[in-house]
């Protein structure tokens, strides 16, 4: 594993980490449209400099319950070549991580619903799971995502 640069959020007491490279924005939570009977981990729809972009909650993704603060931001990324919106609880910083802080996820924790978990750093005593953009979404999710774009 290599050296990286991380965007580390919080959702809940947990940290996790966006490549630098592939996060095109990091916004505040605001002007989000709901769009009724969309997928469950979709919040809706936000309109980011003239392209509609799904917003989906990362909260809900992994299991956690939803919760509005105001330190809710939007990490803008591209998931499989979709333009979408992660809900995090906060962003929290950028860091440099070295390839001697990276470890594989444990073989225990790998399945189909964990895709999303490319490794994790331990920073200063800090265990930060750093997340994979392309693995979050789940093929009926990345549908959904392309339908409420096409709309």
């Amino acid at each position: 594993m290599e050296a990286t640069q991380q965007v580390i959020f919080k959702l809940g007491e947990e940290e996790y980490g966006f490549d630098i490279m592939l996060v095109n924005a990091i916004e505040t939570f605001t002007g989000i449209i709901p769009v009724p009977n969309s997928s469950e981990h979709i919040l809706g729809i936000v309109n980011l400099r003239g392209d509609v972009i799904p917003v989906f909650s990362l909260r809900k993704k992994f299991g956690m319950p939803e919760v509005d603060l105001e330190t809710s931001q939007l990490i803008v990324t591209r998931s499989n070549g979709v333009m979408v919106g992660f809900k995090v609880d906060a962003v929290k910083e950028i860091v440099g991580i070295e390839a001697q802080e990276l470890s594989e996820m444990p073989r225990i924790v790998k399945n189909e619903k964990t895709t999303y978990a490319k490794c994790v750093a331990n920073k200063g005593g800090q265990m930060i799971i750093l997340l994979d953009h392309d693995g979050i979404l789940n093929s009926e999710e990345q549908s959904a995502a392309q339908a409420l774009i096409n709309r």
